[in-house]
C-alpha cells in the first residue's frame, strides 16, 4: 500500500481532518473507484461531491461545527457517504451499531447529545425511542427515502472549517460489556494517528481494494481513512455472511478485510472456499475478540501467510499492537502456540507498559494491567471527568486488560481485569480457562466466570455451547481442563447454554452472564 498521496502529504505539518483524506485522493484520482457495491459506483469525485452538498445543507440548517449528528444504517455507501458529510462540516459523528436494539441505540442517541440522524428505514423505530426521550434530535432525514429530496438544489461548495488537532471527530460508544455504554472522544490526532500507522504498518501494492463486510461503524469503518489516503477503493457488502464475503474477494479484487474471528470460522467452515479464488487477498486482519489458535492454524493453511492480528479498543482502536503476518511464523514453519496467542508488537503509535495497581513498572512476563499511551488514545469520555480520570491514572490509559510482555515484546493477554477469578486465594485468568475449553473438539462456544462458593469464595464454571453431534460429558470436560491447566484452574462445574449472551458487536457480556450468579451480592475482584 502507498504511503499517504502526496497532495496531503505535503500538508503534513498541518492539523488533519479525516476529509482530508478523500479530498488528497480526489484531487490527484478523481475518476478512480472509491466506493463500490453491487452495480454501484461512486468515483472520488462523485464522493466529494456529493459529500460536499451534504455539508452545504448541514451549514444551511444552522448546524454548526461540534454539533453531534449520527448515521444509523446497515453498510451501504450512500450512509458512509453521509458520514463524510458531517465530518466536512465538522460535526462530530457518532457512529451507532445497527445491531443494537432500538432501545439502546435511542438512549445513546439521547446520551450523546445527537441533533440530526441520518437512518435507514429499516431502522427508524430507534428514531421513535429517541423522540419519547427527548427533543434534542431536530431533523431526521431516511436515507432510502428522503436524502434526494432533502438535497435538492443544494450546490456541491465545500464547507470553510477551522479545525484543530484535538478538535473531536467522532464520539464512539463502548460496547458496555461491563456495564453502561461510555462515549469515547476521537479527535482529529486520533484519525492521523491510526491512518498513518495503519499505512505504515500494512504496505503494499497499489491501490488497495478494502472489503467493509463488518459493521462500517466500528474498526471496518476507520479503515475506510487509510484506504482513502492510498487513493484506494472500499468494497461494500451489508453482513459478512461467509458466501458474500468470498464472493466479494473474488468479484472486487479485495487486497485487505476485517473480520472477527467468529466471522473468519464462518469463512473457514464454508464450502465455497476452496473454489474461490483469493490470489488477490494480502491482509486478512483480526480482531475485537480472542481467536482460537487452533483456528489461527487453520486459516493460515486455508488463505495463505495473510493474517495480520490486531489489538486495541475503542479508546485506542486497533494500533495499540498488531501480529503481522510474517509473526505467524519462525523458522520457515508456523509459529508455536505461545506466539500465535500473542497480540503481536507495540505499533510506532504507541509506548505500552504493564503496571501494577501502584504505578509501578513491571518486569518482563510479570502479569500487570496493560496500559498505554500516544496519539491513538481517546480525548477522554463524554461527560464523564470521573471515568476518564480513573483510566488516566500515572500518565497512562489504562485498558482493564491484564497482561505481560514476553523477552521478545511480544504482548500477552491473559483476561480483563474484572474477569479475573479469586477461588481459593489464587488468581485464576479466565481466558486461559477459556481457551482450553475451546480446543476440545466437542466445544462451539466457551465462557469461564467466578460464582459465589462458600468454600472458594468464586468458584471457576464454565457456560458452554456444544455441537448438535457432541457426547462429552461435563467431568470429562473437567477432567480435560485438569490435564491441560491443573486443578486450581479446571471448573468446578460446567453448564450448558443454547446461546451465549452477546453485545451487537458480538462480544460476548460477561456481566449479564455473571449478575445471574451475583444478584444482591458485591463481587470484589
Amino acid at each position: 500500500m502507498s504511503k499517504v498521496p502526496m497532495a496531503l502529504e505535503a500538508e503534513r505539518a498541518a492539523p488533519v481532518r479525516p476529509i482530508d483524506y478523500l479530498d488528497a485522493a480526489a484531487d490527484q484520482f478523481p475518476d478512480r473507484a472509491c466506493l463500490v457495491s453491487g452495480s454501484e459506483t461512486w468515483t472520488y469525485a462523485e464522493v466529494q461531491r456529493h459529500s460536499r452538498r451534504i455539508a452545504t445543507r448541514l451549514r444551511d440548517l444552522g448546524f454548526t461545527p461540534g454539533a453531534h449528528g449520527a448515521v444509523l444504517s446497515p453498510n451501504a455507501p450512500g450512509a458512509f457517504v453521509c458520514t463524510l458529510g458531517l465530518l466536512r462540516a465538522g460535526l462530530v459523528w457518532l457512529p451507532l451499531n445497527p445491531r443494537n436494539s432500538s432501545i439502546e441505540n435511542g438512549r445513546l442517541l439521547e446520551y450523546l447529545d445527537c441533533e440530526i440522524l441520518f437512518v435507514h428505514s429499516d431502522l427508524e423505530e430507534a428514531v421513535r425511542e429517541v423522540r419519547a426521550r427527548t427533543d434534542r434530535v431536530r431533523e431526521v432525514v431516511v436515507l432510502d427515502r428522503e436524502l434526494d429530496d432533502w438535497l435538492a438544489g443544494v450546490a456541491a461548495d465545500d464547507v470553510d472549517v477551522v479545525s484543530a488537532a484535538d478538535d473531536v471527530a467522532a464520539i464512539a460508544a463502548t460496547g458496555g460489556t461491563t456495564g453502561q455504554p461510555k462515549g469515547v472522544m476521537l479527535t482529529n490526532r486520533n484519525f492521523e494517528a491510526f491512518t498513518s500507522t495503519y499505512l505504515e504498518m500494512l504496505a503494499g501494492a497499489e491501490p488497495p481494494v478494502f472489503l467493509a463486510a463488518a459493521p462500517m461503524t466500528h474498526v471496518t469503518g476507520r479503515t475506510c481513512f487509510p484506504i482513502m489516503a492510498a487513493g484506494g477503493t472500499v468494497a461494500v457488502i451489508s453482513k459478512p455472511e461467509p458466501r458474500e464475503v468470498l464472493a466479494a474477494i473474488e468479484r472486487f479484487g479485495v487486497t485487505e478485510l476485517f473480520l472477527p474471528p467468529t466471522a473468519i470460522y464462518g469463512l473457514l467452515d464454508e464450502p465455497a472456499l476452496a473454489e474461490t479464488d483469493l490470489s488477490s487477498l494480502r491482509y486478512l486482519l483480526y480482531g475485537s475478540a480472542p481467536m482460537r489458535v487452533d483456528r489461527l492454524r487453520q486459516a493460515l493453511d486455508a488463505f495463505g501467510p495473510v493474517m495480520c492480528g490486531g489489538y486495541g479498543q475503542t479508546e485506542a482502536p486497533l494500533m495499540i499492537a498488531m501480529l503481522r503476518p510474517e509473526d505467524h511464523y519462525l523458522g520457515g514453519a508456523v509459529a508455536p502456540e505461545e506466539r500465535l496467542s500473542s497480540c503481536g508488537r507495540p505499533t510506532p503509535v504507541v509506548e505500552i507498559a504493564i503496571l501494577d495497581g501502584e504505578g509501578k513498572h513491571l518486569a518482563t512476563r510479570e502479569v500487570g494491567e496493560v496500559c498505554v499511551r500516544g496519539d491513538i488514545v481517546m480525548k477522554g469520555y463524554y461527560k464523564d471527568p470521573v471515568s476518564t480520570s480513573e483510566v488516566s491514572r500515572f500518565g497512562w490509559h489504562h485498558t482493564g486488560d491484564l497482561g505481560f510482555v514476553d523477552d521478545e515484546n511480544y504482548l500477552h493477554l491473559v483476561d480483563r481485569a474484572k474477569d479475573m477469578i479469586i477461588t481459593g486465594g489464587f488468581n485464576v485468568y479466565s481466558a486461559e480457562v477459556e481457551q482450553v475449553l475451546l480446543q476440545h473438539p466437542a466445544v462451539e462456544e466457551a465462557v469461564v466466570i467466578g460464582v459465589p462458593d462458600d468454600r472458594w469464595g468464586e468458584a471457576v464454571t464454565a457456560i458452554i455451547c456444544t455441537s448438535d453431534a457432541a457426547e462429552v460429558s461435563d467431568q470429562e470436560l473437567i477432567d480435560y481442563c485438569k490435564t491441560e491447566i491443573g486443578s486450581v484452574k479446571a471448573p468446578k462445574s460446567v453448564e450448558r447454554w443454547t446461546e451465549i449472551p452477546k453485545s451487537g458487536s458480538g462480544k460476548v457480556l460477561k456481566r449479564a452472564i455473571r449478575d445471574r450468579y451475583w444478584a444482591g451480592q458485591d463481587r470484589h475482584v
